[in-house]
């Protein structure tokens, strides 16, 4: 028995030293600076892009990799970046969100960003986190299987294609960030949506290289890595007379889901088989906006955004696409369908469900109104208060000097944040009705509020949305967690009717949640992380307005369980 045992020891190390070293160090150089650029026939623009690239270069690696990116910034901004929905264990200084981890890199600075890859697998991204710029600095980030296309837990691919939407402005956005938060008023919508960078030939005027192609082979099926990095657009996504078997959500695999439209909120990813099965010839793939305020605004550009899908040997090439029939703007049904009907794909040794939970949230996220800030210099401080938002009406203002975690490290939080974000709102009210929507109950104060939680506590948060100038699906993010969310409907949440509809057994996992308009989500975690760890909606409209709050989770009783010391070139403010 004992020789039994021993055998085993060495056979299980034997693996780990294998998987050891397979793993590998994956290592880019990014050169943020300017990239001259014209899109919607418009003269050249001066935009902030990553080595010259729009979307910027993709990192692949495979799980249990080493990532290092040397950061060099030659933009005329201060930069950050975050690498979205990568757990950072270990590496809370890695995370990126300016202020939040770390004060941006200088104009002419640089910074090392460095993290692993272990238990991850599947399709995430990365994009700037200060300002508006992440409208011009993202990229995707794929994380294969550390055997390969082949152990996929679906049928391999015969091919793979990156597809990432993104928004595109007649306008500096930089500027646009600016006169936002000095005036208190939001940054109009975008003038194009764009897939891989291009708006494609549905817009006035563009030119006939401004479409992005693919090219496919009969019967063929190709994996879909689809990236929303909108910065404010939930979107609509179609090909013609194709459909798809969504396969994973933000690097989680599910349950094979079958649907002729993709729904993706800002932030998220989807995973999905194609097969070419259609008839040989030239298909539309668009994406078109999801709005989903409740009265509705035009806070969208109501037009549709195309690539191409070509099959090879299909003949004239000249022949138009044909387009596919697109949601209406407003289409909450077809969209909740989508998001609530994903499940986890339960496979051995992943993270399962936790049963007992520690800390219960109620947490209400919305738009209200609050009081002009002293540098919001452009604020008309005569017509009252300016567009806000929160989180438990506590809208959340980053702090200026020090980041939030070199306070916590060096346990000096005093005048960086407090220790006060409230579990549940100051107020019961009913939360969704359009009686609640008047002055007092829009009103909000600015604050730096955290909650702080013990190492490995279970967490779950109802997200709870309200009428507040308008009821809306907001995509909430949660950095250096994934979480299960085990359900969601409409209306106030009303916690008995719900647990009956809780999910324990195979919820969908995320790291970004699209809380339903006028309705609610709920999510549990477990904090196994220490740090400071953002949790914000994913409309960087909304997240400027204060739409945020951070998890302070604490050390653990090891060393691999606690924050460790700050790198070196960690940038100072």
């Amino acid at each position: 028995m004992a020789r039994r045992l021993s055998s085993l020891l060495l056979f299980a190390l034997a693996l780990l030293i294998a998987s050891v070293a397979d793993a590998a160090v994956v290592e880019h150089t990014f050169n943020v600076g300017n990239l001259s650029i014209s899109q919607l026939c418009q003269p050249d623009r001066i935009i902030t892009a990553v080595n010259g690239q729009l979307p910027g270069p993709t990192i692949q690696a495979s799980e249990g990799d080493t990532v290092v990116v040397h950061l060099v910034n030659e933009s005329p901004y201060r930069m950050t970046i975050h690498w979205h929905g990568i757990f950072q264990r270990g590496t809370p200084w890695a995370d990126g969100p300016t202020m939040v981890t770390q004060c941006p890199v200088w104009q002419g600075g640089n910074y090392t960003y460095r993290f692993n890859v272990t238990g991850q697998e599947g399709t995430l991204w990365w994009h700037a986190h200060i300002s508006f710029l992440r409208a011009t600095v993202y990229g995707a980030l794929v994380i294969l299987p550390r055997a390969g296309a082949g152990a996929y837990p679906f049928p391999k691919p015969d091919k793979e294609e990156i597809l990432m939407f993104g928004e595109w402005w007649n306008a500096n956005v930089y500027d646009l960030h600016e006169t936002a938060f000095l005036s208190g008023q939001p940054a109009g919508p975008a003038n194009a949506y764009t897939i891989n960078g291009k708006p494609g030939d549905l817009y006035n005027c563009s030119a006939p290289n401004h479409t992005h192609k693919i090219e496919v082979r009969h019967n063929e099926t190709t994996l879909l890595r689809i990236i929303n990095a909108a910065l404010n657009t939930p979107l609509f996504f179609k090909v013609k007379d194709h459909t798809f078997t969504v396969v994973a959500a933000d690097a989680c695999y599910t349950t094979p889901y079958k649907t002729d439209v993709v729904v993706i909120a800002p932030g998220q990813t989807v995973d999905a088989l194609m097969v070419a099965d259609a008839v040989a010839g030239r298909y539309y793939m668009a994406v078109s906006p999801y709005d989903s305020a409740i009265p509705g605004n035009p806070a969208f550009s109501m037009t549709t955004g195309t690539a191409v899908l070509e099959y090879v040997g299909a003949g004239n090439a000249t022949v138009p696409p044909v387009l596919p029939p697109q949601p209406d703007y407003n289409d909450t049904a077809t969209a909740h369908k989508f998001l609530s009907n994903l499940t986890a794909l339960v496979l051995p040794g992943r993270p399962t469900v936790p049963l007992d939970v520690d800390t219960r949230m109620f947490v209400t996220v919305g738009l209200g109104v609050s009081d002009c800030l002293p540098d919001q210099t452009m604020c008309n401080r005569s017509e009252g208060p300016v567009f806000s938002s929160s989180m438990n009406n506590a809208s959340f203002v980053l702090p200026r000097t020090t980041s939030m975690l070199e306070a916590h490290y060096g346990g000096a939080s005093a005048g960086v944040y407090t220790r006060d974000f409230p579990d549940r709102p100051p107020i019961v009210f009913d939360y969704t009705s359009a009686a609640s929507n008047n002055a007092t109950m829009q009103y909000t104060e600015k604050s730096t509020k955290v909650k702080t939680l013990k190492y490995n506590a279970t967490v779950e948060m109802v997200l709870q949305n309200t009428a507040l100038i308008a009821k809306e699906s907001h995509p909430m993010h949660l950095h250096g967690f994934n979480f299960f969310v085990l359900a969601q409907g409409f209306g106030n949440y009303n916690e008995t009717a719900a647990v009956s509809q809780f999910n324990l057994v195979n919820p969908q996992e995320r790291n970004t949640v699209a809380v339903p308009t006028g309705g609610w989500a709920v999510i549990r975690f477990v904090a196994d992380n220490p740090g400071m760890w953002y949790m914000h909606c994913h409309f960087d409209a909304h997240l400027d307005l204060g739409l945020g709050m951070v998890f302070e989770v604490q050390n653990g009783t090891t060393a691999d369980t606690s924050v460790p010391p700050p790198p070196r070139d960690l940038p100072l403010c």
